[in-house]
């Protein structure tokens, strides 16, 4: 008996039944891990992708896929009220993890057109996202706010700048969100994954030279899967992670604490 009572206990704290997320880029990798497993757990989830093709072959239960490009205020807008509208009520969750990485080089070597739209991808969809969804959230009693940072965020990168200030800005923004909207029980947190075998690392993944220093300066010796960001987001996002706000949450093997030896 007192067994059965301590499992209930722990599935509790990672049942969103009832609960209604929003995951942007969630047609594959990272994102697509995060939808199986929020869906997995019993909420209902909306994500969206700028790619026809992903959205056409996207079959999970209890999650929809719409095309849907996250460019300026008005995008963010449009999709949470579809998404409120096609979820039946207010967004419990919102896990704002589309991103692109963006020109590759030194500071001031990228166009203007390419460092902005990093920036709008990565920063400023989040920004408006939350500001619309944050309304709903508290009239509803609360909700938990997801923000994919980087282990770029960190550290200094001096060839993958651009994207690495849009990630640590979303750092800072899952800290002013916490403090501002903490009193109406909503929680901002954020996760900087290390390299995580998805598509979207697929070019370093496939540089020997790179994995090897990466592997080396990495002390459990292996890149990360995407079960394992999307296991902390279930964390963040249910009542387990209830009394957690304002951190990031590093998922790197360790990178960030070696000194590489």
């Amino acid at each position: 008996m007192r067994e059965t009572a301590v499992n209930d206990s722990v599935s509790r704290l990672f049942n969103l039944q009832g609960k209604r997320a929003l995951v942007t880029g969630g047609t594959s990798g990272i994102g697509l891990a995060i939808v199986q497993t929020l869906a997995g757990a019993g909420a209902l989830v909306m994500t969206c992708s700028d790619r026809d093709d992903d959205v056409a072959g996207f079959d999970i239960d209890h999650a929809k896929a719409i095309t849907h490009r996250l460019s300026d205020k008005a995008a963010a807008d449009a999709l949470i009220e579809r998404t409120e509208t096609e979820l039946g009520g207010p967004i419990d969750i919102l896990v704002s993890n589309a991103g692109i990485e963006g020109p590759v080089g030194g500071t001031g070597e990228a166009g203007e057109e390419d460092y902005r739209r990093v920036f709008d991808v990565n920063l400023h969809s989040a920004y408006w996202l939350a500001g619309r969804c944050r309304a709903g959230m508290a009239r509803s009693g609360g909700g938990s706010i997801i923000l994919m940072a980087s282990l770029s965020a960190l550290r200094g990168n001096k060839m993958i700048g651009t994207y690495a200030m849009s990630k640590a800005a979303l750092c800072q923004m899952a800290r002013n969100l916490a403090v501002e909207l903490g009193p109406d029980n909503i929680r901002a947190n954020a996760i900087a994954p290390g390299v995580i075998e998805t598509p979207f690392s697929r070019t370093l993944m496939e540089n020997d030279a790179f994995m090897q220093r990466r592997l080396q300066a990495t002390p459990l010796r292996r890149v990360g899967q995407p079960l394992e960001i999307a296991a902390a987001a279930l964390f963040l996002a249910g009542p387990g992670g209830a009394f957690m706000t304002g951190q990031t949450l590093v998922i790197d093997g360790g990178t960030l604490v070696t000194d590489g030896s």
